[in-house]
C-alpha cells in the first residue's frame, strides 16, 4: 500500500517535489491548504505522514510550525534539503514578450523581482500557492499570463519554462521536515541528529548552563529557537537541533538536560540530512 502524504499545497508545489524525491514516485498525496490543515490530516490518520517546511536559507525560521509539531504530540523522523528554483512558465508556444502578467505566491514574488525588472511591461500578481497559479494558467488556457513555481509544476500542467532560476539569490534552501504520530524506528548507530524542545525560567545564566552541558557532551547545536510560554510570561520554550557522532553522547544529555529544564521532550530522533 502507498504511503499517504500529506503536504501544504497543491500538486506541484515544492512540499509535493520533497514528498517524490524523499518517498519516490508512489505515494499517494493528500492535499492541505494550511499547515493546520496538514497536521489535522495526520493526527485524524487521513494521512499516514506528513512533509513540512520548517526554515528557508533567506527567509529564516517558520515560527509556528515549531509549535505546531509539540503541541499536536508529532514526531520528527527525518529531514529533507530542498534548493528552491523558481522557474517562469507559460502556456507552449508563447515568448516573454507575448506576456502581461505574471502569478504566484508573494514570496516567490519578492524573490525574484529583480529578473522582472527588465520587463517593465509584466504586471506582478499575488496568488495565494505558485503550483496554484500554474495549475489555473493550464486549466483556463490563460494566454498571456505566466506563472512562478517549480518544473514539478511545469511537467505537471504541462506548462512552458520559459526561464529558470530567475530568483535573486541562487543559493536558496528549504529545510523540510518528516513528521508523524510515531516515533522514529531507527537504529540508534543510524541517529545522528535530534530534535528537542523544553522550558527555561527567565533568569540570568539558565541558557548558557544549558548550552554548558550539550557542549559537554559533545553535542553539536545547529539550530535554536525561542518562543513565549503564551501561559506564562517571561517563561520561554526553546527548540533546538543537534548533531551527534555517537548516540550515547546524546542519550547522556539527555538524562541531564531532563533533569535540569523543565517540560524537556524530544520531538524526534532522525538522520542528518547533511551528512
Amino acid at each position: 500500500m502507498n504511503e499517504k502524504v500529506a503536504i501544504q499545497g497543491i500538486k506541484g508545489c515544492f512540499h509535493h517535489k520533497v514528498a517524490l524525491e524523499y518517498f519516490g514516485e508512489n505515494v499517494d498525496i493528500v492535499e492541505c491548504l494550511s499547515f493546520d490543515a496538514l497536521v489535522d490530516e495526520v493526527v485524524k490518520g487521513n494521512a499516514t505522514i506528513a512533509v513540512m517546511a520548517i526554515e528557508n536559507s533567506i527567509a529564516g525560521s517558520i515560527i509556528p510550525n515549531y509549535a505546531l509539531i509539540d503541541s499536536n504530540n508529532l514526531h520528527v523522523i527525518g529531514e529533507y534539503f530542498l534548493n528552491i528554483s523558481h522557474n517562469l512558465m507559460v502556456l507552449p508556444g508563447q515568448t516573454i514578450e507575448d506576456i502581461t502578467e505574471v502569478h504566484s505566491h508573494p514570496m516567490a514574488l519578492l524573490q525574484c523581482k529583480e529578473f522582472f525588472k527588465k520587463y517593465p511591461h509584466i504586471r506582478l500578481i499575488e496568488a495565494a500557492d505558485t503550483a496554484e497559479a500554474a495549475k489555473i494558467i493550464s486549466e483556463k488556457q490563460l494566454k498571456g499570463a505566466g506563472a512562478i513555481a517549480s518544473s514539478t509544476a511545469a511537467e505537471l500542467y504541462e506548462l512552458e519554462v520559459l526561464n529558470s532560476d530567475i530568483q535573486t539569490i541562487k543559493d536558496n534552501s528549504t529545510r523540510f521536515v518528516i513528521v508523524k504520530t510515531q516515533n522514529s524506528v531507527l537504529p540508534k548507530d543510524q541517529i545522528n541528529k535530534a530534535s528537542l524542545k523544553f522550558e527555561l525560567d527567565h533568569k540570568r545564566g539558565s541558557l548558557a548552563t544549558v548550552l554548558n552541558v550539550m557542549s559537554d557532551c559533545r553535542l553539536n547545536l545547529t539550530k535554536i529557537q525561542s518562543l513565549p510560554v503564551i501561559e506564562t510570561p517571561w517563561k520561554y520554550a526553546f527548540f533546538v537541533n543537534v548533531t551527534f557522532d555517537a548516540y550515547a553522547d546524546f542519550d547522556k544529555a539527555v538524562k541531564l538536560l531532563t533533569i535540569m529544564a523543565d517540560k524537556f521532550k524530544i520531538l524526534g530522533e532522525y538522520k542528518n540530512a547533511r551528512k
